[in-house]
Order: C-alpha cells, then structure tokens, then sequence
C-alpha cells in the first residue's frame, strides 16, 4: 500500500520503512517550537518532571510574540520565565522583543523548517509549515516540554483528504479564499486528524505566502496538518535561508487517501467566514454593506509581504472611512523593512491605519485591537470564534488582506473590484 506525503515523513522519522494510518509510532523531531503564552507551561512541567537538560538546543526554537511588548504583569512575567529558560539551556533559537516576529511567519523566514522536517509545536497554528513540504503539527505543552528534553513525540498516523488544484485566480482572489472555500466545503471537522495534501496543476498558480496562509488554516477544518508539494517555487524560497541537506517527498502513486476535493481557482470568489465559525462562509457579494467597526491586517495566516502589498494597492490614494478602526501588523522584522522599503507602511499611515511593531495580539484578544460590546470586525486572522477578539457578542469576520483593506476604506464589508 502506497503512503502519502506525511505518510513518508514519519515512517522516516520513526526509523520504519512504512507506516499506516491508525499506527501509533514515536519519531525523532527536526524543531520544537514554543511562544511566550506555552512555553512557560512547558517549562513548569519540564521541571516538575526533574529534567535537566534539553536534546538539542539548536533545534528548539522560543519565539516571544503573543503578548509583547508586554501589556501587563502576566505577561511580563511569562516572558521573563521564557527569557530565563533560553538563558539557562543557551537555546540558540529564542526571538525577544526587537528580534521576534509572529512565530509562523518568523520561522520559514529564518530558515528553521524545511522539506521533510518532522516538527512540533506549543500552537495549533504550526501547521504553517507545511507549504515547504515539512509534517509540522500543534501539540500541547507537556508534548512540548518533553520534546524539549528528549527530541522524540508519539503521533497516531493520520489518514488524508486529497485536495487537488486546478485553474488559475481571478482577480482580488488569493490563497486565503482558496482555504475559506475548502473549509466551508468540509467543515470545521472535515478533516478531523487528517492529513490535508494539496496538489494538482494549480498548486503552480499559488505564492509561497499563498501557500503558508492555506497550511495555516489547516487546523481550522480539524486536519492534523497541511502539507504541499515542493516545487521550484519552494525551492526558491529555500535559497540562502536553508543550508543544512533537506529531502523532498512526494506521495506514492497508489497512496491511499479517504476523499478528493477539487477546486478550480478560476470559479473562486473573495470570500469570508461570517461569525463565528471559520465554515460559515459566504462570497463577498453575498454580504457587502454589512457594517463594521475595526479591521485588522495581520497575523500568522495573513502578515507577510504580500499580504501587506495587497491591502496597500487598495489603500493607496484612498482613505480609512470614518467610524472604522485599520490596524496594520507586518509579522516579522524583515516584513516592516521591506514594506518600508516599498512604501507600503507610507500607504498604511498616509490612508489612517495604525501600524503596530509585528504581535499576535488582537488575533486571540491580547492587545493591540480588542473589540468593545457589539463591535463587528473584519480580519485576516484565521478564527472568529465567540468572544476571540473582545467580549462575547463582539463578532469577527474572517477575510483576505484585499477584502480587509477594501472594507477599511467603505465601512463596511465590500468587494475590493467594485470600489
């Protein structure tokens, strides 16, 4: 029996020459990765458990984003436990104010997940890393913490959902459509510890960005990750980030996967969850006019480079209505640079936005952006779960950068081609 592409990694990295779905194995881990909210509850338990020493501290990676700068004692003292941790194991990898970034964008940015890694992390969202051809997965903090001392973690192979691509976009359609689309098709737990794999003529059509806001999103219809193909687009991007030896895989040609999704790029719509499931999805047409309070641009899902060039090409020229909030967060360090160089950060502020130094902070309601009662946003984060980004009947409505920045700009949800 053939395996999928995550098949193959982890019959790899469990040392077997082939694995199944169902099957319970232990496998050896590329990358472990924490933030400033999980990592200090790895660290406790890393303690309680009398440990002494970590695997590899060049393969741990402690990324300080959620809720810094700090906004309060908590969180000052989260990132104190954190900082004091890197500090004592001498970890190589630690990202602190000033150096970090949003972790799933600073990650692939520095060069620290690459093809046919095998990687976990404290975050649902670390996934992400499946757009370079890695099995990368969220885990909680005591599968955190012992992956911190021991390099190995226990993962039950998952089944898959073929997802094949064809077309090419129409305009204002981007890769955060494509997964708004494949998650309303399926559903919150259509992929339930599943395995999405992408593929087919379309995947060329996709940006690395593209690709990294589709992985992202993939725990967000239940998968247990996302993976892509590598191609030469990947391995463009791998170029002077990666130099340690990395390997492709591609999936059998008789592997076994329990459905097939097609999507054909070229019939997408921009489209956007309404509250407050990620599913509940509706093009833009369907609900342009809906009023709204705040927009934020950002995130793990949607904070890179083109991201931040799509919403600028609308804002250029153009003004924030009044009434509306536009709040900008380039995810790492090197993005706010190249937007700055580009002009872009100019658009933002010139058009009414506040752009912040790179935070999770109002994805998960943390700061920088939380709601008031009844206050409706639009975002490029990746839930809009009740009560997420302020109180419970607060509402978030999830978008592209280009469909955000549209609606900054009408007050209201509205297509970025008929402003």
């Amino acid at each position: 029996m053939g395996m999928t592409m995550t098949q193959k990694i982890l019959a790899k990295h469990a040392g077997l020459a082939s694995v199944e779905a169902g099957q319970l194995i232990e496998a050896k881990l590329d990358l472990v990765l924490g933030n400033d909210i999980t990592t200090p509850v790895a660290i406790t338990e890393f303690d309680k458990a009398g440990l002494t020493q970590v695997f590899d501290k060049d393969k741990i990676a402690i990324v300080l984003d959620h809720s810094v700068p700090c906004k309060d004692i908590k969180s000052a003292q989260l990132c104190a436990k954190a900082r004091a941790f890197a500090q004592r194991f001498d970890i190589t990898h630690f990202y602190d104010v000033g150096q970090m970034g949003v972790e799933h964008a600073l990650i692939p940015e520095k060069g620290l997940a690459a093809p046919g890694e095998a990687i976990i992390g404290a975050d649902s969202h670390t996934c992400t890393y499946g757009a370079l051809g890695a099995f990368s997965t969220g885990v909680g903090s005591t599968d955190m913490a012992a992956g911190m001392a021991t390099g190995l973690a226990w993962f039950k192979v998952p089944s898959a959902i073929k997802v094949t691509l064809t077309g090419k976009f129409a305009p204002y359609v981007s890769g955060k459509d494509v997964i708004l689309h494949l998650i309303g098709q399926i559903g919150v737990d259509g992929a339930l510890y599943k395995s999405l794999e992408f593929a087919g003529e379309g995947v060329a059509e996709l940006t690395m960005d593209d690709r990294f806001t589709i992985a992202n999103m993939a725990i967000e219809a239940g998968a247990k990750n996302g993976i892509f193909p590598v191609d030469d687009q990947t391995r463009e991007y791998l170029k002077g980030r990666v130099d340690r030896p990395w390997e492709a895989v591609e999936p059998d040609a008789d592997a076994v996967y329990d459905q097939e999704v097609v999507i054909d790029l070229s019939t997408l719509r921009p489209t956007v969850a309404l509250p407050h499931l990620p599913s509940n999805t509706r093009t833009v047409d369907e609900v342009a006019g809906l009023p709204i309070q705040q927009v934020v641009i950002g995130s793990c899902t949607n904070g890179r480079l083109k991201d931040l060039q799509e919403a600028a090409d609308i804002l250029k020229g153009r003004e924030v209505a009044k009434g509306v909030r536009c709040i900008v967060l380039p995810a790492t360090q090197q993005i706010m640079m190249d937007a700055m160089a580009q002009g872009l950060i100019q658009t933002f502020i010139e058009a009414g936005c506040a752009v912040s130094t790179p935070t999770c902070g109002p994805c998960l309601g943390g700061h920088m952006g939380v709601l008031s009662n009844g206050e409706r946003a639009v975002s490029t984060t990746n839930r809009n779960f009740v009560g997420r980004m302020g109180p419970t009947d607060s509402e978030i409505i999830l978008a592209s950068p280009a469909v955000a920045a549209a609606s900054a700009v009408a007050g209201c949800i509205a297509d970025p081609e008929k402003l």
